[in-house]
């Protein structure tokens, strides 16, 4: 949309996320080209010019869009899979099917990954992806071209793994690549598809895998490329009491002290999951502005535990939510999570002081545009950001009766998005996708999903 042209929103309860939490009963927001232009109290200002349409927003709550700040979209095609493994069995079991995975798989495996949240509310995602076996093609171009295809904001996290079985590592020998292939892919891929700019749709980080399947030379070189090329750094750690006794036989250390010495803590970096924390990790996280991703959904799956969240977040760790790999968690979606981390999170030592509502949506907002380095141009409600925002529908059978409209979001059953829009761009309208065919992906993902069974079946 041009810059002076307008699009008006009213009537509507606003929750901004803003650094007071600042939220409107009765508000508007005006969007001016692909930013929030000015929003507050009552209705929008008059006399505004070129305003090319009006939504009544009438029994709506507006929210900035959530940002998911951990994916493996490639496992969209693997769900269901393993469904009683803790992490180590779990991986085992399906590094050797993950291993045959193509270019075609990856692009409807990331095309299904990607409606689904962005139908969810999603404006911001990322992928993790570290497999790229030999021959498989442009797996970077294939997931990075889906993102576009459905319009969301996107960070591709260029993983990589060079520690396989023969190495004390657990992906098979044909799964990793080697040292110097996979800075150089790295380096070409932020190269080819790294975008600086505010209103950027494209960022690439830089993203080795984990201690457990990668060499502690590639993670050292590959903090070093990241701050060469002025891109972030994403890995998992302490994901697992397992990844922690690893560590401790590998390297002699934690994995925290592990990731200081091969230079992965800094407000660059952001780990997944970070669920087996001691009080000196989450002070080093709060010393070095490390940020988390916390996913609870995929930890409660793989039985990995519960992380300090609010421990974190007093410290002054930032923290963003995560859906996680879908053969994890097979809802692939983030506005679940919203829920799920404040309830588990109280099942965990502060009990129901653990998190609040607002704390939760801002995991899923602000936190997450945080951890990704986007919060200055995204993750709140505040003139000159970005307008990536959604319409979350709050007048229905589910939510009618819960006067708060931020409580019914995070407790209540999937709020309806009736319109969610990324730099002022329309994705969604009442629930469907609007730049791709859901249908058409579902038949897609189907087909190669059982094209992978059949490729890994014949080993």
């Amino acid at each position: 949309m041009a810059a002076d042209r307008r699009i008006v929103i009213e009537n509507c309860a606003i929750a901004t996320v803003d650094a007071d939490d600042t939220e409107y009963a009765h508000g508007h927001v005006v969007i001016a080209g692909n930013r929030i232009e000015t929003l507050g109290a009552g209705r929008a200002p008059e006399g505004l010019e070129n305003v090319d349409r009006r939504i009544d927003a009438t029994g709506h709550l507006v929210t900035p869009g959530l940002v998911n700040t951990h994916h493996h979209f490639y496992q969209w095609i693997t769900r269901g899979l393993a469904t009683d493994h803790n992490l180590f069995d779990w991986l085992v079991a399906l590094y050797p099917t993950w291993a045959r995975i193509d270019e075609q798989m990856v692009h409807a495996a990331a095309q299904g990954s990607l409606a689904m949240m962005a139908r969810g509310g999603v404006t911001t995602a990322m992928d993790h992806h570290y497999v790229f076996p030999k021959g498989s093609g442009d797996l970077s171009g294939a997931i990075i071209r889906a993102a576009r295809e459905t319009g969301v904001r996107f960070t591709l996290a260029r993983g990589s793994m060079d520690r396989s079985e023969k190495d004390g590592g657990l992906p098979p020998d044909f799964a990793v690549e080697t040292l110097e292939g996979a800075l150089a892919a790295t380096e070409a891929t932020v190269k080819e598809h790294h975008d600086t700019s505010f209103d950027a749709m494209t960022q690439v980080a830089v993203a080795p895998c984990s201690p457990f399947s990668v060499s502690t030379e590639l993670l050292r070189e590959g903090a070093e490329l990241a701050r060469r090329l002025g891109v972030r750094l994403h890995t998992h750690g302490s994901e697992t009491v397992e990844e922690e006794k690893f560590c401790h036989e590998l390297f002699g250390m934690g994995p925290t002290d592990y990731f200081e010495s091969t230079g992965w803590l800094g407000e660059d970096v952001w780990m997944a999951h970070c669920v087996h924390m001691n009080d000196s990790d989450i002070a080093a996280f709060a010393r070095t502005k490390t940020g988390v991703a916390h996913c609870p959904s995929s930890n409660a799956r793989l039985a990995a535990g519960i992380a300090r969240v609010p421990d974190m977040l007093a410290a002054g760790v930032p923290v963003g939510l995560g859906v996680d790999g879908t053969a994890s968690n097979e809802s692939g979606e983030l506005h679940t999570e919203l829920r799920n981390a404040l309830l588990i999170n109280r099942l965990g030592a502060h009990r129901e002081a653990a998190l609040n509502a607002r704390q939760a949506l801002r995991l899923g907002t602000y936190g997450g545009a945080q951890v990704l380095g986007r919060a200055t141009d995204t993750g709140s409600l505040e003139p000159g950001k970005l307008a990536d925002l959604v319409l979350w529908r709050m007048d229905t059978l589910a939510h009618a009766s819960i006067a708060d409209p931020v409580a019914a979001l995070v407790l209540g059953a999937a709020a309806p998005v009736t319109a969610s829009f990324v730099g002022g761009r329309q994705i969604v309208e009442e629930g469907r996708l609007l730049h791709v065919d859901e249908d058409a992906i579902a038949r897609s993902t189907r087909e190669q999903a059982r094209r992978l069974a059949r490729i890994a079946a014949q080993g």
